[in-house]
């Protein structure tokens, strides 16, 4: 199931704006509606509505976060195999193989070249056969 948006959505156009998969439409000042079958359940639309008008896949309203405090990917390069699934699964390809090898070998590691660009919504994370990422406070 889907994000939804609820009526009290002022139509102010941050979660369109945010929305990777681009499954968010509506006029300037209306509320906007989410196509169910673009939705992605990233939950990016729903941390950056100003009247707490997006409802989440269960039907929990959802509460404005900071982007400075969204959560980013850590990545144990320790743990990791290089295998590339998190940044197959990034929506926003904000994850990257690193330009230098890991401890002076011959493979490369994932890395969040573009943390900006990070909506935080953990598909790295979920889809890493190893467990060698962790979502992490900015600064942790």
């Amino acid at each position: 199931m889907s994000y939804t948006i609820m009526e009290k959505c002022n139509g102010c156009g941050s979660c369109m704006r945010v929305c990777p998969a681009v499954a968010i439409l509506g006029e300037k000042k209306k509320p906007h509606t989410i196509n169910a079958n673009l939705c992605i359940e990233c939950g990016a639309c729903g941390r950056v509505c100003p009247q707490a008008a997006v409802l989440d896949a269960a039907g929990v309203a959802c509460i404005m976060v900071k982007r400075s405090e969204w959560l980013k990917p850590g990545i144990a390069l320790e743990t990791c195999v290089a295998c590339g699934i998190c940044i197959d699964a990034c929506p926003v390809g904000c994850l990257s193989l690193s330009e230098l090898p890991r401890n002076k070998g011959v493979d490369a590691f994932p890395s969040l070249k573009d943390a900006k660009a990070c909506v935080g919504c953990g598909f790295c994370g979920r889809e890493c056969p190893v467990d060698a990422i962790t979502m992490k406070k900015p600064g942790i």
